[in-house]
């Protein structure tokens, strides 16, 4: 009998292996994306709105609507506050109860009632303490966090589109075309970035749009030159002129022959630029030139924990989350170089 034909895995399968064989960098990737999607039901796991209430035999879901104080058996037509002690009597009464989330602070949530000033220090109802406002520092973590992951994904994602047709054209065409984009480029990653930053956020009010835009500008020159470089490479190679020879339009020949032979460095280069974008949030709200106040952000905690060094548990709980947020990701990048180098090909 004849053996049976060895699996013949195609290369982005052997480099998923290659990938998973790194276990630091998959378990990096398990975790950071567990810890994502977590973040994305905040409201479900950090909320000082119960998830349902039962009240004199009628169900409420505080969670997705507002409730007046008068329909718990208040006085005012005001929204419930649910840490009122007055409220968490009326759902203790027999045949009442509601079922709060693991955290029952949400992101803007203040405890009018805490028994110690703020800052206050871990305790068993703010597991690891409060910030300078009296809000509660799991939920203000869990929420920034979340903050700085989807405005990182934003910003590595127009970042990586403007960097590949920057790349794109400069590579491919070459000549007159990637003498000028390279001009262009070296005049504008030559203008002072943090200063637009500073003047732009005198005249407009701060938002997170406007940031992601600001950054945006200057974010893709980076990866545009690896781009580039794959680009002139290939555009050498024996099966982009057979696709000339054949008649294939240039926009074809980008798209269907180059581009996928040309997106190693830029799957790379992916958790580094999210590292970096989280870095660039960090230090703006940092220094006051970040998302709008009100908003959780971790820069703001870091810069609370260095006005109140006497109230450890802001600076160290930032900190360790921002570390770890940092590791997963620069695991995973070292995890996807080493995964999609070819000289490690199987």
């Amino acid at each position: 009998m004849s053996d049976s034909p060895a699996l013949v895995l195609s290369p982005r399968a052997r480099a998923w292996q290659r990938f998973k064989r790194n276990r630091l960098g998959f378990w990096s990737l398990i975790l950071f994306v567990t810890l994502v999607v977590l973040s994305l039901f905040a409201e479900v796991l950090s909320n000082d709105d119960p998830l349902l209430v039962r009240y004199e035999g009628k169900f409420y879901f505080p969670v997705v609507k507002t409730y007046s104080e008068k329909t718990f058996g208040g006085d005012f037509e005001t929204e419930t506050d649910y840490l009122d002690p007055f409220i968490k009597q009326q759902f203790s009464k027999p045949g009442n109860w509601a079922v709060y989330p693991l955290n029952p602070y949400g992101a803007k949530t203040i405890n009018y009632f805490a028994k110690s000033p703020n800052p206050a220090p871990p305790t068993t109802e703010n597991w690891l303490g409060t910030d300078d406002r009296g809000r509660d520092l799991l939920a203000q973590l869990i929420y920034g966090f979340r903050v700085s992951v989807l405005f990182a994904l934003a910003l590595t994602a127009v970042g990586t589109l403007l960097g590949i047709a920057a790349g794109a054209l400069q590579g491919f065409f070459g000549g007159k075309t990637d003498l000028a984009i390279q001009r262009f480029i070296e005049i504008w990653s030559s203008m002072p970035e943090l200063y637009l930053l500073i003047i732009f956020s005198a005249i407009f009010a701060p938002s997170v749009g406007l940031l992601l835009v600001l950054l945006s500008l200057f974010g893709w020159m980076g990866l545009s030159d690896y781009v580039r470089a794959e680009f002139l490479r290939n555009r050498q190679l024996d099966y982009v002129k057979g696709a000339r020879a054949l008649g294939v339009s240039n926009g074809q020949i980008i798209w269907r022959h180059i581009l996928p032979n040309s997106m190693t460095p830029v799957v790379t280069f992916l958790p580094f630029r999210m590292s970096a974008a989280i870095l660039a949030l960090t230090s703006l709200d940092f220094l006051g030139l970040g998302v709008p106040p009100g908003t959780p952000s971790l820069g703001e905690l870091l810069s609370q924990g260095k006005n109140s060094i006497d109230a450890w548990w802001i600076s160290l709980s930032t900190f360790g989350v921002l570390v770890m947020t940092l590791l997963l990701l620069t695991f995973m990048g070292d995890a996807l170089r080493d995964a999609l180098d070819p000289r490690k090909a199987q």
